[in-house]
């Protein structure tokens, strides 16, 4: 077994078995890490719980609730708007946040009767506001508060309000995968088959485990209805409470996260008989054969609109593909994600991209998450199971990778040591779904890599020739004929024009040299 073993963890002998290096001829029979096990005391993990994992990625993006958390503000506020789950009712749902506030008096007395006013109040500032969901945390489940009796005897005061309770506190399991669970077992449990849709279409699905980052949901949705198919639900992003509700009507469940809503699925199949396909959304490849797989399900003529929708879009944004890919190729990446795109990206983007994947890890991805990873990196992919800060330094200095693709805490890390990265939690630039969503992380990707701000980072000001107190021409003074300059030329990346820029003064350092640019990606 080719575990690899960091300098900064030999303390910590659990900890050996939670990264592997793929060898040649190697696969998920000897180059598996372990995963979804209890974090190794010491190694202070950047997991997320329970109550994150049922709140933060699957709760919050449903647009027409009150998302009310019975517990500390901390909590709530440490899982409000850091990503973009976007919605078409103004992002209600990332405008506001509620939380009762716990406090030491609540704790020692219990809460209940706060939590109950706290209820009434948010429902009596936004009277357009039906529906609720109820967030246990650690604290008030620690005092056993009944939020279930609570949420009844408000439905009960309250006629047309509807709330559902998730128990998901923040100890409920691992990591955030815990909550996942949770929250999927108490949807279907409590809500599936309290409505009735409206079917207006012979094809009808659920698409699951997609949470509308920057509007990723409404790229796929409009595949689907231009194929002819009716979306009865979406789970969860941009998803209305009283849609969710009706999931049990839907011909097919389509899942796009199986990490985070396969539980639903698997249940929508053993109560109601409703079949599940997984597709991937990312990448021109597979997601052409995502949709012609969905449109198979129905028959011939969604197989024959899939094809048109195909063929458009490829003749449209392969071009740009093409063009970044061929600058792209060789570069190194680290695809450091929280769970799915561990393997959803992790041999396209390398084929359509031309980058090289170096390493791969996940923070809360269970066994079947790595060996889907596992069997689509190539080799000498370095592959680590809830790595801590202080490992993932010693892997890019140990790899070297010209770019970052994860979230905003290890990505700031990677920028101080002179590494760009990509948000591919709440996106830099997104959406990324669909074929022009690859062009355009393509486009992020080029623009981070051959960004003149990262040689600058690099620059020790303590050292080197650089005078601190003249500082940087701007372009008004660019543009008075007065000032001598040296001039650099640039690439616009929106324009695909050279613009002038101004060189640094005493020391010179090599900018990379863009090729002009006929068309660009705006």
């Amino acid at each position: 077994m080719p575990y690899h073993t960091f300098e900064c963890s030999k303390m910590l002998p659990d900890r050996e078995k939670h990264a592997v290096i793929k060898g040649p001829g190697e696969d998920i029979t000897s180059a598996l890490p372990l995963g979804n096990l209890n974090t190794v005391p010491g190694t202070i993990t950047e997991r997320g719980c329970a109550y994150c994992g049922a709140k933060h990625v699957i709760g919050t993006p449903m647009k027409d609730v009150i998302h009310m958390s019975h517990g500390p503000m901390g909590c709530t506020y440490d899982t409000w708007q850091t990503k973009r789950y976007i919605s078409d009712n103004d992002n209600y749902q990332l405008k506001y946040t509620f939380a009762t506030d716990m406090k030491e008096k609540h704790v020692v007395f219990g809460a209940e009767k706060m939590l109950k006013q706290n209820i009434h109040e948010a429902f009596d500032a936004f009277p357009n506001i039906n529906r609720m969901t109820l967030y246990q945390t650690c604290a008030s489940a620690l005092i056993g508060d009944d939020m279930d009796a609570i949420a009844k005897q408000v439905m009960k005061e309250r006629p047309g309000v509807d709330i559902f309770v998730c128990n998901a506190p923040g100890f409920g399991g691992t990591s955030q995968t815990g909550g996942h669970h949770k929250i999927n077992i108490a949807w279907i449990n409590n809500k599936v088959g309290t409505v009735e849709p409206v079917i207006k279409s012979k094809y009808t699905i659920n698409y699951v485990g997609d949470y509308n980052i920057q509007g990723d949901c409404e790229i796929m949705t409009d595949f689907f209805n231009r194929m002819g198919i009716q979306v009865i639900s979406m789970f969860t992003g941009n998803g209305s409470y009283d849609d969710l509700r009706a999931m049990h009507r839907a011909d097919l469940n389509v899942l796009e996260c199986a990490r985070s809503a396969e539980y639903i699925c698997n249940e929508l199949r053993v109560r109601y008989g409703t079949p599940r396909l997984d597709i991937d959304g990312f990448g021109f490849d597979l997601l052409a054969e995502s949709l012609m797989k969905v449109a198979m399900f129905f028959g011939d003529d969604c197989v024959e609109k899939a094809k048109a929708i195909i063929d458009e879009e490829v003749a449209r944004w392969k071009p740009e593909l093409d063009w970044y890919a061929k600058r792209l190729k060789g570069k190194k990446i680290c695809l450091w994600p929280g769970g799915s795109k561990l393997w959803h990206w992790a041999h396209v983007i390398e084929e359509e991209m031309g980058v090289k994947v170096v390493s791969v890890y996940s923070k809360f991805g269970h066994q079947g998450d790595f060996e889907k990873g596992i069997a689509r990196c190539s080799e000498g992919a370095l592959a680590i199971d809830d790595p801590n800060e202080l490992e993932a330094l010693e892997a890019m200095k140990m790899l070297k990778p010209d770019c970052i693709l994860t979230g905003m805490r290890p990505g700031e890390v990677a920028k101080k040591i002179g590494i760009p990265y990509l948000n591919i939690h709440a996106y830099h630039n997104g959406p990324y779904k669909g074929f022009e969503g690859w062009v355009r992380l393509a486009r992020d990707l080029y623009n981070a890599i051959y960004s003149p701000v990262m040689n600058l980072a690099a620059i020790d000001i303590s050292k080197d020739d650089f005078d601190t107190d003249t500082g940087f021409k701007t372009r008004t003074m660019l543009s008075d004929p007065g000032v001598p300059r040296e001039e650099l030329h640039t690439e616009n990346m929106y324009t695909g024009k050279m613009d002038i820029v101004t060189p640094l003064r005493g020391k010179k350092y090599d900018f990379p040299a863009p090729e002009p640019k006929a068309d660009a990606v705006v």
